[in-house]
């Protein structure tokens, strides 16, 4: 079920202040941190902020199931709706854990997670 503007931006509130408060605990128990110890508590946050804020939007843009069969780019073999997987993918803001329709080719044994398509590998890229 898609989720409303309000519920995703309560979501994303949420994690941001548990980062905000991440951050803060770690401020209070670091006795004078250096620049380098604060860049990389920073850069670790920003990481897992920027990953849940991709993430919340890249969920929204999938349809449950498309309303036409997609075909195997391989071999092009209509292709069968398996259900909802997860998929990991490496984007350029960082790991995404998503929750995807997924086909699959009978013949070429090929699976497919629109709107892009990858092998189904952790790490691969969705086009």
């Amino acid at each position: 079920m898609k989720r409303t503007r309000a519920q995703k931006k309560a979501e994303l509130v949420a994690h941001a202040e548990a980062v905000i408060e991440e951050l803060l605990d770690w401020d209070e128990q670091t006795e004078q941190p250096n620049l380098r110890q604060i860049e990389e508590v920073v850069l670790r946050l920003r990481q897992r902020l920027g990953e849940r804020l991709a993430g919340a939007v890249v969920e929204g843009q999938e349809a449950v199931q498309p309303a036409e069969t997609p075909h195997c780019p391989n071999c092009g073999e209509a292709m069968r709706y398996k259900g909802r997987k997860w998929l990991d993918v490496e984007s350029r803001v960082g790991a995404l854990d998503l929750e995807r329709g997924h086909y699959h080719c009978a013949r070429c044994r090929s699976g497919f997670f629109p709107p892009g398509q990858t092998t189904g590998a952790v790490g691969q890229e969705v086009e």
